[in-house]
């Protein structure tokens, strides 16, 4: 027997049932039976719902008003009283199983479903098997319109019902035209036979996800602005109706290896994605979703992985996965186990547990665990924040696809990073950083961390012509990423004074910048590492008087550093196979990457301070072609590094580490002056300053 099942929301309706969010105010329903073609009884039932707000179309259409659905019982009761009669109608024509059979897919999948989530009660099994009367009228008559198409009006005409959709109730006319669509596709003509149900999935199931998978790109959705707890069950939740991919929510990291608030979703057709699609801004608790669309390359990026190790691991089905993070570096897996107790045992004991490694094999201070129910995982995440050994350890709901993720960063992690590509002047060297109290300049605040200069440029729009030469300057804060402040110089005080009235609160990438006018004198501060806010200016660290030595000067109008000092900005330089003898008058390489007086900016600064901020536009950002790196890479320097070996790299620095405290730490061991001056050709001022005694190594 089929069950055909019509509803109408309090919002859109036809192709855009379901899309606003809105609730369900009204079922009609009749049974069929396909073996002796007789029909039961037409049931129609109002629905109560939570907002009475009935949009134009909706009052236009079903001609319901708010008082009439005040009186009816709430969608709970009317799905009761739904089982209850579907029933009755079975036992009066001798039948007991049924198939729903609705117009389209959308009042289940995208009505029924999210709303029955959203209001914490379970659907029925009958509500996870349907036959969609679109695709089975297709099916039966190949030669009709398109599924996308159809509609009951259509189908109707198609076949020459005559019915008047004027002379019925709303609801009442769609469900006896169904019906006798039906009827005349049981017909001798036709004799269709209804096999193939939809299905929507009960759960999401977990798995991994290998990068030599091929992933569909029409298949792909990308979620943003997720809450940063959310789990992969939420993501799930939130597509209710919708059949995702096993394995295919993959939620997003950003650089520290948190949760940025995106996920890439794999859905397991084209048909299920745009569905999706149509979720766009539809709420998670108080937060609306954004939904886009994406590519399987993306999701292969965030999601695939190489590793047997973790394929090893997450080849345990249905288990639910816990991160564990800020780990003891000592912490074995008998701690993480004690840790833990007998109240949430760990599948497989030590198996189900998987620490996370550099490649060199150090530990990271995460790990992921497996519990086989959600009961022994929601007792571990209580433990949310208790100590092991002198460290309180974080435990978050995790995905497959966050394993596969944390894993790649960090076995792809280079033990020592790599040094950005060389550039080459597009302006000649001399080059000067803005000082004064004349309003030339511009700060934007609030840009997207992903912004770069290319992106500022097109945001200034065509003031782009009015900003000096190298005069875009990013402010990067104390782990050398993107603050989300920039300065711009401008040519004049009129002209920044236009672009911060042109461009202020004007979008990027989603976000809207703040753009201020500002001074020289204020930029400088805040691009030596001071604040700049409307309490006023806070000096720099190495402008303080503790930390700056006798012999320091911040500005020197002579180059501390010369342009040999811009090799070390090359790949080669870093690997010398020889160490020759300084020439007694090196030559100045044919190319500069950094002119003296911003070396002397950069080296200044990190000599006393641990990240500086830079500007990518200082000398240009034209990447420099091969032919030119290979001859700054042949040109005759003077060497910058000793001979490998020579190198000490060191980690766990407390952040207010200075060279002070790092020269004291190697107190005892010697570095000769005279080869010391044979790294870099100083002048006289610079030697007082970077020459230390023989004690003391420099690094």
């Amino acid at each position: 027997s089929l069950v055909v099942l019509f509803g109408a929301t309090a919002g859109a309706y036809g192709a855009k049932l379901g899309s606003d969010e809105r609730e369900l105010i009204l079922l009609v329903w009749q049974v069929v039976d396909l073996h002796s073609k007789k029909v039961g009884t037409l049931h129609k039932s109002l629905v109560k719902a939570d907002n009475l707000d009935l949009s134009d179309q909706c009052r236009e259409v079903s001609g319901l008003t708010p008082e009439g659905l005040g009186k009816a019982e709430p969608l709970d009761r009317v799905l009761q009283q739904f089982s209850q009669l579907v029933s009755s109608d079975l036992k009066v024509l001798g039948r007991s199983s049924y198939t729903l059979c609705s117009d389209g897919q959308l009042l289940i999948r995208q009505v029924l479903h999210p709303e029955t989530s959203k209001k914490n009660f379970l659907l029925s099994d009958c509500f996870y098997s349907f036959y969609d009367l679109r695709k089975e009228f297709h099916t039966c008559y190949p030669s009709s319109a398109a599924v996308k198409d159809q509609t009951i009006k259509t189908m109707a005409e198609y076949l020459g019902l005559g019915t008047d959709e004027a002379e019925e109730d709303f609801g009442v006319w769609q469900v006896k035209t169904m019906v006798a669509i039906i009827l005349s596709m049981l017909s001798e003509g036709c004799n269709h036979v209804f096999t193939e149900p939809e299905t929507v999935k009960y759960k999401y199931e977990t798995g991994p996800c290998s990068k030599s998978e091929t992933v569909d790109s029409e298949t792909v959705i990308r979620a943003r602005g997720l809450p940063w707890q959310s789990s992969d069950q939420d993501i799930a939740r939130f597509f209710k109706g919708l059949n995702i991919a096993k394995g295919g929510v993959a939620l997003c990291l950003n650089s520290q290896g948190r949760r940025n608030g995106e996920a890439l979703v794999r859905f397991v057709n084209s048909e299920q994605r745009d569905l999706a699609l149509e979720r766009h801004k539809h709420h998670m608790g108080s937060r609306y979703i954004e939904v886009y669309k994406a590519t399987g390359e993306e999701f292969l990026k965030i999601a695939g992985g190489t590793s047997n190790e973790v394929a090893q691991f997450l080849s345990k089905e249905n288990q639910v996965i816990i991160r564990m993070r800020g780990l003891p570096f000592t912490a074995t897996q008998e701690d993480v186990l004690g840790f833990l107790g007998p109240e949430c045992p760990v599948t497989g004991g030590k198996e189900g547990l998987l620490f996370v490694k550099y490649p060199d094999g150090r530990p990271t201070g995460d790990a992921f665990v497996l519990f086989s129910c959600e009961e022994y995982a929601q007792n571990a995440l209580k433990k949310h924040k208790e100590i092991l050994g002198k460290r309180y350890i974080e435990l978050f709901r995790s995905t497959a696809a966050e394993v596969q993720q944390v894993l790649n960063r960090y076995m792809s992690t280079p033990l020592i990073p790599t040094l950005p590509t060389p550039i080459i002047p597009v302006i000649p060297p001399p080059y000067t950083i803005a000082t004064g109290s004349i309003r030339d300049c511009v700060r934007l605040r609030g840009l997207p961390y992903t912004a770069g200069i290319d992106d500022i440029l097109e945001f200034m729009g065509d003031a782009t012509g009015d900003i000096k030469p190298h005069g875009v300057h990013m402010v990067l804060n104390q782990q050398g990423r993107p603050s989300g402040d920039a300065f711009i110089q401008m040519k004049s005080a009129d002209k920044a004074f236009m672009v911060a009235q042109k461009c202020h609160k004007k979008m990027m990438k989603d976000r809207y910048v703040e753009v201020f006018q500002c001074s020289g004198e204020e930029m400088n501060f805040v691009l030596m590492g001071g604040t700049l806010n409307r309490s006023g200016l806070s000096p720099p660290p190495c402008k303080l008087p503790c930390l700056s030595p006798p012999a320091y000067a911040a500005f020197q109008t002579a180059a501390v550093i010369p342009a040999e000092a811009a090799a070390l900005y090359q790949p080669q330089a870093l690997l010398p196979t020889t160490r020759t003898p300084q020439a007694s008058a090196a030559a100045p390489p044919a190319v500069t990457y950094y002119p003296a007086q911003a070396a002397q900016l950069y080296m200044n600064y990190t000599a006393y301070y641990p990240s500086p901020p830079v500007s990518p536009t200082t000398v240009g950002y034209i990447a420099a072609p091969p032919g030119a790196v290979a001859a700054a890479a042949t040109a005759t320097h003077t060497p910058i590094l000793p001979q490998p070996g020579a190198l000490v790299r060191m980690q766990g620095l407390p952040y207010n580490t200075g060279m002070k405290e790092i020269l004291s730490f190697f107190q005892g061991y010697q570095y000769a002056p005279d080869d010391y001056n044979g790294l870099i050709q100083l002048s006289d001022q610079a030697r007082s300053v970077l020459q230390a005694p023989k004690e003391w190594v420099c690094l």
